[in-house]
């Protein structure tokens, strides 16, 4: 494992920096590099963080290590299965457990923080378009009372509910571009109003129900494809900082971007390279308890971790990137 703790530097675009410099205290911190070897990834796909501050990431040969606020490695084990691969999705359930969205093999598993599997705790097992079943889930989050709403795309397109322990309630959505449809809902988050925040990636937007009643209700979307502020490409994952804020990463255009509660951006970071502070297809994030920001920098594999006022007044306008450094979500 390598760590670098970079200073000043320019949030970069294709074509030069952004006028200003970065004041000490919005350092970014770099760890991780390419291997099989513990510490090291393969395409890191998801995060999550537990309230200890660690940090757990799966990449996509299916393993799941665990690691300090600083990226030094603890432990880590493998999924049940691994030819197919690819599990995407991590969250801490209620409960203090893992939740990963194993995506290929149709299900939600559960682990103890230690890596011990509760095979009873499973959600799905079988592809289909019934009850229970999936397609390729993305990711699962909570409602204030413990209820499990789970994300999924290919044929369905879909996200469905179960109760805490895991029986069906209900679904809703379909393949399409229409309000309330999706194609591949990517990355859920939940407020405290059980207001469900919804990454729709190949839509470019996010879409936002209320899930407090006995049926989802629509209430707003915004968002529309493209590169410039407030444009989306293939937005991956959607964190709330709980004082009006949402962060969206971005697959498609390299970068976070903050945005108020209506979907007006406020700040960008990150543009497409391997330099600290640029990305490569990001996957995921999550943040700490330091309000620092945890990026997973997929194709470059790596983390970078920033802070939250990194993205304050830091407008970065993307509308000059070569359209040939926009990702195509082609890797399930």
């Amino acid at each position: 494992m390598r760590t670098a703790l970079v200073g000043l530097f320019c949030l970069a675009t294709i074509g030069g920096c952004l006028d200003g410099p970065i004041t000490p205290n919005q350092d970014i911190f770099v760890w991780g590099r390419r291997g099989l070897e513990d510490g090291r990834f393969m395409k890191p796909r998801a995060i999550t963080i537990d309230d200890q501050d660690r940090l757990y990431i799966v990449d996509k040969t299916a393993r799941v290590q665990v690691f300090d606020r600083n990226g030094t490695f603890l432990r880590g084990w493998r999924m049940p299965e691994l030819i197919q691969g690819k599990p995407c999705g991590l969250s801490i359930s209620q409960d203090g457990h893992l939740m990963v969205c194993d995506t290929h093999y149709f299900r939600l598993l559960f682990y103890t923080f230690e890596g011990e599997l509760i095979e009873e705790r499973t959600i799905g097992g079988v592809n289909g378009r019934g009850p229970g079943e999936f397609g390729f889930l993305t990711d699962a989050v909570q409602d204030s009372k413990g209820n499990i709403y789970i994300s999924e795309y290919g044929d369905y397109d879909r996200i469905q509910k179960f109760t805490p322990t895991g029986e069906y309630v209900y679904e809703w959505g379909e393949h399409g571009e229409e309000p309330g449809q999706f194609q591949r809902p990517q990355g859920l988050a939940m407020d405290e109003n059980d207001h469900l925040w919804v990454a729709d990636a190949s839509n470019g937007r996010i879409q936002i129900f209320d899930v407090s009643g006995n049926a989802p209700k629509l209430l707003r979307t915004w968002g529309k494809l493209g590169a410039k502020p407030g444009e989306l490409s293939y937005p991956y994952e959607i964190i709330l900082d709980g004082e009006g804020h949402v962060f969206v990463c971005e697959f498609g255009n390299h970068r976070i971007q903050k945005f108020d509660l209506n979907g007006n951006s406020l700040g960008v970071w990150g543009s497409a390279g391997k330099e600290p502070g640029q990305l490569h297809q990001p996957w995921a994030m999550c943040w700490d308890s330091e309000n620092a920001i945890h990026v997973v920098d997929s194709y470059n594999n790596r983390i970078q971790r920033f802070p939250s006022s990194q993205l304050d007044n830091s407008q970065l306008d993307n509308s000059q990137l070569d359209k040939s450094t926009l990702a195509i979500a082609d890797d399930n």
